[in-house]
């Protein structure tokens, strides 16, 4: 399981969150909120919200 999850840390620790989720469409189902604006259909059904596109919201 390192393996396989190692290139993914690495690309988050030199990189930074937003950079990584920019670079490699791969996170964006990782992240659920993003200033302000739910980026996950599941959360925001949740709580009666609207979603928005991740790659939109990261992008800014």
């Amino acid at each position: 399981m390192t393996n396989a999850t190692l290139p993914f840390v690495l690309a988050l620790a030199d990189k930074g969150w937003q950079q990584a989720l920019r670079d490699d469409p791969h996170f964006l189902p990782g992240l659920n909120v993003h200033a302000g604006q739910v980026t996950y259909q599941a959360v925001a059904d949740a709580f009666g919200l609207e979603s928005s596109d991740p790659a939109s919201v990261v992008r800014g």
